[in-house]
């Protein structure tokens, strides 16, 4: 990923749905929506997540994931990605100033790393730091 590929530090960078039945949701959305979809083969291809498109500009908008593998104990719902510059500070102040984290730090091959918090309230978004 070059510097002028990389999400500014700070925005919303991702988002995607993650739910125990990855297929039946991506069809709901396919019907609804119109978006079309892209299979992403998970765990060594033992399942697929999804790629949603959008049906004009082909185009990748979101993900439809399911509830498996590093997604397992991820609550149903849409998940924001926000990027940020050192994941490792951020989930260190997310600890000192009243959140938690949800899932631990994991590496998303070439693309960087995440990590999901829930903050003070109780809302639940992940921190994006790219490679």
């Amino acid at each position: 990923m070059s510097e002028k590929q990389k999400p500014e530090v700070g925005s919303l960078s991702w988002f995607d749905l993650t739910i125990p039945n990855a297929e039946e949701v991506r069809d709901f959305y396919s019907k609804v929506i119109g978006w079309k979809y892209q299979p992403v083969p998970m765990e060594k291809g033992k399942y697929n997540d999804f790629n949603m498109i959008a049906p004009e500009s082909d185009l990748t908008v979101t993900g439809v994931c399911h509830a498996r593998g590093v997604n397992k104990n991820l609550p149903a719902q849409w998940m924001l990605y926000f990027t940020v510059k050192d994941l490792d500070k951020c989930i260190e102040e997310c600890n000192t100033n009243g959140g938690k984290v949800v899932a631990d730090a994991k590496e998303m091959g070439n693309y960087g790393r995440y990590c999901v918090i829930e903050d003070p309230a109780g809302a639940v978004c992940a921190l994006f730091e790219p490679a």
